[in-house]
């Protein structure tokens, strides 16, 4: 165990000479009169290990620890915060020649060299200490003393300084037994964590949720994408009636049943240098919310549902383990970092905010991220993250699309030969964060997204649903029933949490995003699908308990703004939905937290007939 102490006034520099010149009651007095002002001196340095996010933290703390809901790094001491021995007093830049304790505290860097600086080359001598942090300084320079003399040095060390210690040692005798007994328990502490944790390079957490769900309506709902009354049951999917060519439109009458689920995850972080990580999720899950059964094709696990209430590794059955995200990250300067791998989830490294987290904020598929402008569940590529200054964060990056929402091309996406890196669906993204303080954040998000058309069916059989965006909010064709060659899209993100007061917060996003159609048919004329998406919420941190959240949130998750002709599902009869979802987050002890939501559907589906649908959503959270 590595420990060094920073000496935060000069009074642990001229111990020895003050003692040779003064004798101890001079000295004690002057130390007396730095006693009781409690500033706080002592910073232990310890190896570099991995640490698990808190649930009973603070909001405050915890959201500066934490950017995303999934612990994803492993937290390191910065090696320019690490203590600086020093070796002259000249590489202290607040002390000079002219200083009245100059000399003294030369003799005692130069002789015994048990001065430790500040980590930017100070020593900071007006600050006052207590009486334990001089123990502590005191007991540090016994020990170098300790060591000349067992070195055989001993005329190394002056009769006069002898005494002096011999002095100090029987006045804080009391200080530095208490010391050395914290100290012994410190080190028997990490003796003990040293032979039972899991790895001596990765460090295993455990996030696992417990989810009772419930949904009703207020009468029957209108969905796109449903058999048509009274033909025969079929798979639900997105189709157009061959008379009409309209959208084909059903109802659902029946009142899904509550549902108990779970979601678990595996997080490993493995760190070799200290600076580096290595990321590793596997996922299990077995949720079906059960407002989807009131969704339009492509709607699936919406209306404000929370992400831990679904299988997190679907197309794999229910409670099968899968990967759910691998990447390694590394600095390649001291404000430049870099993650790349063949599975890393781009929502959590962008368009993130400290009250639309699904681990402890509003939470809901409608609110934690914009509704449309996120392409891809997961990609395999490399993200770029430059700290520019303390108030400014780059972050970009290129991700080829590898989720289960493309499974129909054989497989995944970057080592499926048939699609490869740069072959099959992709977006690059490129995401500027102003922090002007550390209560307010603004974030600006651009994505550029190509997206890969599903192959062309046989003749005589329905295509293959285009999905519009990775929430599949909505599916397209040409506008006639026929298929659409690969698109591209540009989406905008303005995002924005502002923590006014320690109990209250503000939050909100506005996303755009414009899309090209290019049907297969070159009789048939393509164009743009655009859209826009609204969110706008309250945060209230600590609330009844230190480490609680309750938010709020009113979102508008998906307005057409042009193109609805090429909409087979998703516009509905020209309506606009909008949500509300009430989340409440309460850690019931350290590991444990209790998280219930209350949701309501206005407008389902862009139907502005459909009655409202409410759904209640009670989750136990664990996190070790």
């Amino acid at each position: 165990m590595n420990i060094k102490i920073y000496f935060t006034t000069v009074a642990i520099s001229v111990m020895l000479t003050a003692f040779a010149d003064t004798g101890t009651k001079a000295f004690a007095l002057e130390t007396d009169r730095n006693v009781n002002r409690n500033v706080k001196g002592i910073a232990i340095a310890l190896p570099a290990q991995p640490v698990s996010l808190e649930p009973s933290d603070s909001f405050q703390d915890a959201s500066r620890r934490i950017p995303n809901y999934i612990p994803n790094h492993v937290v390191t001491p910065d090696p320019k915060q690490q203590s600086a021995q020093v070796t002259s007093v000249s590489q202290l830049s607040d002390i000079k020649a002219t200083d009245w304790a100059f000399t003294a505290l030369q003799s005692l860097v130069e002789r015994y060299g048990c001065i430790a600086g500040y980590p930017d080359r100070t020593y900071r001598g007006r600050q006052a200490i207590s009486r334990y942090e001089f123990a502590a300084g005191l007991n540090a320079c016994l020990d170098k003393i300790n060591e000349i003399l067992s070195a055989g040095l001993a005329d190394k060390v002056s009769q006069e300084d002898l005494a002096a210690l011999k002095k100090l040692q029987e006045e804080f005798a009391a200080e530095l037994s208490v010391l050395r007994g914290r100290v012994d328990a410190l080190e028997a502490k990490t003796s003990r964590l040293e032979a039972q944790q899991f790895s001596t390079t990765t460090k295993l957490n455990i996030l696992s949720s417990f989810n009772v769900s419930s949904v009703f309506a207020g009468g029957d709902i209108r969905a796109e994408g449903l058999p048509i009354p009274g033909s025969v049951p079929v798979a639900r999917f997105a189709a157009r009636n061959p008379l009409t060519g309209s959208p084909i439109v059903g109802t659902v009458t029946d009142k899904p049943n509550t549902t108990f689920s779970h979601s678990t995850y595996l997080l490993f972080t493995s760190s070799f240098t200290g600076s580096d990580t290595l990321n590793l999720i596997l996922a299990m899950g077995n949720g079906s919310p059960p407002a989807s059964a009131y969704a339009s094709a492509g709607f699936s696990s919406t209306f404000a549902v929370p992400y831990a209430d679904s299988n997190p590794v679907v197309p794999l059955p229910a409670n099968s383990v899968g990967l759910f995200e691998l990447f390694y990250s590394f600095p390649i300067s001291d404000n430049v970092k870099v993650q790349i791998g063949p599975r890393i989830l781009p929502f959590r490294q962008f368009d993130v905010n400290r009250f639309t987290s699904v681990l402890n904020g509003a939470g809901g598929l409608n609110s934690y991220q914009s509704t449309i402008a996120n392409s891809g569940l997961s990609g395999a590529g490399a993200i770029v993250s430059w700290r520019m200054s303390d108030q400014l964060l780059l972050k970009a990056g290129y991700l080829a699309r590898n989720d289960a929402s493309f499974q129909y091309f054989g497989g995944d996406g970057s080592s499926n030969p048939n699609r490869g890196l740069f072959g099959g669906s992709n977006q690059i993204l490129a995401e500027l964060t102003y922090s002007p303080s550390d209560s307010a954040n603004l974030r600006f998000l651009y994505s550029r997204t190509y997206n890969q058309a599903p192959p062309v069916s046989p003749l005589g059989q329905p295509n293959f649903p285009f999905f519009l965006t990775y929430s599949a909010r909505g599916v397209v064709d040409d506008g006639l029933g026929g298929s659409l060659q690969d698109s591209t899209g540009d989406n905008l993100v303005f995002n924005f949490d502002w923590l006014l007061t320690k109990s209250f917060g503000l939050f909100g996003r506005y996303s755009y995003s414009n899309y090209r159609i290019a049907p297969v048919n070159p009789a048939i004329s393509g164009g743009n699908i655009s859209l826009q998406a609204f969110q706008f919420g309250l945060a209230f941190p600590d609330l009844g308990k230190e480490g609680a959240l309750g938010t709020l949130s009113f979102s508008i998750p998906f307005q057409v703004l042009s193109g609805r002709n090429f909409l087979v599902s998703g516009n509905g009869d020209g309506g606009t939905q909008y949500d509300l979802e009430l989340t409440y987050s309460y850690p019931m002890m350290k590991y444990i937290t209790l998280t219930p939501s209350l949701f309501a559907t206005f407008n389902a589906n862009n139907f502005s007939s459909n009655p409202t649908i409410w759904g209640v959503v009670l989750r136990t959270q664990f996190l070790f």
